[in-house]
């Protein structure tokens, strides 16, 4: 799934997922790396869900009671709860245009050789939370999480038990988020090279 339910205050309220990187919106580069990785895309999004069907399905991010710019947690749910015939979901954010092409596969088999319901990637020892792959039988936990007023993946993630998977083999912008101009002016001169 991708991720596309930011506000974009740091991208002057812009959908950071439409925002234009290299004449495309950054959900096209994020949907090109990852489609190949997964059997079928979903894409939380609370705004233009015209413009995202594009990419994949579209999924409204996060739930009435717990009210809406909720953060990423609650567009996973969502994207849980579309997904549940699936053993697993991956999860890579709107704004991160340069994503492995092996990342799926290499999360799920972290998790999987640590025994675990999730993994998360990591690369030149910073963490990056919001790619991860994880059980779709996890969604109950993180509904109760999520009922429970917390909003914090790192939280979330170590209560459900997820593991690292290391990309320190990885380009340096893999995992680059995109969340500024002048973040939006680095992406374009990696994306020219």
């Amino acid at each position: 799934m991708i991720l596309a339910g930011g506000q974009g205050s740091r991208m002057n309220l812009q959908d950071k997922g439409l925002v234009a990187l290299r004449g495309e919106p950054m959900v096209a580069h994020v949907a090109r790396r990852l489609a190949p990785q997964v059997a079928r895309l979903i894409i939380s999004a609370n705004r233009h869900a015209d413009r995202y069907a594009q990419y994949g399905e579209v999924v409204p991010d996060g739930e009435p009671q717990l009210g809406a710019w909720q953060g990423p947690l609650l567009g996973i749910a969502a994207a849980l709860a579309a997904a549940s015939t699936e053993e697993w979901l991956v999860v890579a954010p709107c704004d991160t245009p340069f994503l492995p092409a092996d990342m799926a596969a290499r999360l799920i088999g972290a998790a999987r050789a640590a025994q675990a319901p999730m993994a998360y990637a990591a690369a030149g020892g910073q963490r990056h939370s919001a790619c991860m792959a994880l059980r779709t039988s996890l969604l109950p936990g993180l509904l109760a999480y999520l009922q429970g007023g917390d909003r914090k993946v790192g939280l979330w993630q170590a209560r459900a038990g997820a593991v690292e998977a290391r990309f320190d083999d990885a380009p340096p912008h893999a995992f680059m988020n995109v969340n500024t101009p002048e973040e939006l002016a680095l992406a374009e001169r990696y994306a020219s090279q």
